[in-house]
């Protein structure tokens, strides 16, 4: 299985548009950070999590030219604002894409994307998104797609509940501000945690280092990777501040297992 962090930064990017702190105005690729998603490969198929604002730039990047399947984790839009841009794969390969989430993300997804998901019989605009919504409720305790067998994990984000996914021993967990018990059982024996971790300060609704540091520190992933980072983080700097088995995403990096 390979995974290739896409983007890992905040709902704002970095650098931020106006800011001129040292991060933003750094000539350094890695604290240049697109929105966070990720792209798996694994058995011959294509997976994102998320489509992120910044989905067409990163595609054309890493030369993603097909998706079997899409999972969200919430439906803020720097986690779905690149959606439409998945016409040009309905074009290419001629079929519906499946995509998965919890009831807050299909149904604001319905909403705020009625044009995909309830188009008008006299639409004359150009070609659109053709999707296959997939309901995850908090009954299943894993889901399969293609035959591959993916754990659903609840969080919360502020007053909302979240999804992260464990796929083998690889879990992504972003935009998070607490992690319940059942489901840190879920994410132990891993060898890749890809963790939220905005800032130094605390924040209302994700994690901050501290946080995410003793989060890391419970279950014990071989190691983890923090993602969905501010301005807060020089890459330069914080990267070698981080326990041994910790370290900083950077757009483009890639991970791999034997699995």
């Amino acid at each position: 299985m390979e995974i290739k962090i896409l983007g890992c930064g905040t709902s704002m990017g970095v650098p931020v548009v106006t800011c001129e702190c040292e991060v933003c105005t750094s000539n350094l690729p890695e604290n240049r950070r697109l929105r966070a998603s990720i792209w798996i490969q694994i058995n011959g198929k294509s997976y994102l999590i998320d489509t992120s604002t910044d989905f067409r730039q990163q595609a054309l990047r890493e030369k993603i030219n097909h998706i079997d399947a899409i999972l969200y984790t919430h439906p803020h839009t720097d986690h779905i604002g690149g959606i439409d841009e998945i016409r040009a794969y309905n074009f290419k390969q001629k079929s519906k894409i499946p995509i998965y989430g919890h009831d807050w993300t299909l149904n604001d997804l319905k909403i705020r994307y009625s044009y995909i998901f309830s188009p008008q019989v006299n639409h004359q605009g150009g070609i659109l998104p053709s999707l296959e919504p997939h309901l995850i409720t908090k009954d299943q305790s894993s889901i399969k797609i293609d035959g591959l067998p993916i754990i659903p994990l609840w969080l919360r984000h502020g007053n909302e509940d979240c999804l992260g996914y464990r796929i083998k021993s690889v879990a992504y967990a972003t935009d998070c501000n607490y992690i319940p018990s059942e489901t840190l059982d879920q994410m132990r024996g891993l060898e890749f945690l890809i963790l939220d971790c905005l800032r130094i300060k605390p924040h209302r609704t994700h994690l901050n280092l501290e946080q995410a540091l003793e989060i890391i520190e419970e279950i014990k992933p071989k190691k983890a990777i923090l993602t969905h980072l501010s301005h807060d983080f020089d890459y330069a700097v914080w990267n070698k501040k981080l326990p041994k088995n910790v370290v900083l995403a950077y757009d483009g990096i890639k991970l791999t297992t034997k699995e």
